[in-house]
């Protein structure tokens, strides 16, 4: 079993390795980020430990940020069960949103984006058990319309995103960076880019469809 985990981890870290192959420039790890994947991947005593501790702070600065930024205001509780839902996230299907990390960013910032959307969504989710709780049917059908689409679900492989981003100009590139890389809102993009709210999702739909149409071009 030790020795199976202990390649589940070499293998992550060379495809960490490789991503400097495929075009996408790597962010150096320092020592200690590197070190602490590696353990938490391997399952070493007290890893987990030490990653919470490490990253505690980060992750309550996000929640703290987010629920401001959508004007939901947090119990003490509240902010406890968010954190802890962020942790569970992690460690889910063996650490798999680490193994997922490609290094194109640092840990700090992929976390930051992992956080926030994994906040985001059980604020919505809450929200909506709130308004479906109270019996109207008004209430109900307009808790259940998520306000950004599925069809412009957040990438989560970052090699996705890049390859979408090397296609892309100007405005639209920067939609695409801010909605999938960092994380942001509509209203947040579109205060970025002085642009109205409902037309993010436009321009994410048609990026997406540029990727799409290019992959199958490809495939031909």
């Amino acid at each position: 079993m030790a020795a199976k985990v202990c390649l589940r981890a070499a293998r992550w870290w060379s495809r960490l390795r490789r991503s400097t192959s495929r075009g996408y420039s790597l962010v150096a790890l320092s020592e200690i980020d590197r070190n602490l994947l590696e353990r938490c991947l391997q399952r070493k005593p007290r890893a987990w430990e030490d990653f919470v501790d490490r990253f505690m702070g980060l992750v309550v600065h996000v929640i703290n940020h987010t629920a401001q930024a959508r004007s939901a205001r947090l119990t003490r509780d509240d902010r406890d069960d968010l954190c802890a839902e962020v942790f569970l996230e992690v460690v889910k299907k063996d650490f798999a949103l680490l193994r997922n990390f490609r290094g194109q960013s640092s840990l700090a910032t992929y976390l930051t984006v992992v956080s926030r959307r994994i906040v985001v969504h059980e604020l919505l989710r809450r929200k909506s058990a709130a308004r479906l709780g109270d019996g109207s049917p008004e209430q109900a059908a307009q808790a259940v319309a998520d306000p950004e689409p599925a069809v412009e679900q957040r990438l989560s492989d970052q090699e996705e995103v890049q390859r979408l981003l090397q296609g892309l100009k100007g405005t639209e590139a920067e939609v695409v960076r801010m909605y999938h890389l960092e994380g942001k809102s509509y209203q947040e993009i579109g205060t970025a880019v002085g642009m109205a709210q409902n037309s993010i999702g436009p321009i994410l739909s048609r990026a997406l469809g540029k990727m799409r149409q290019s992959d199958a071009n490809s495939a031909t």
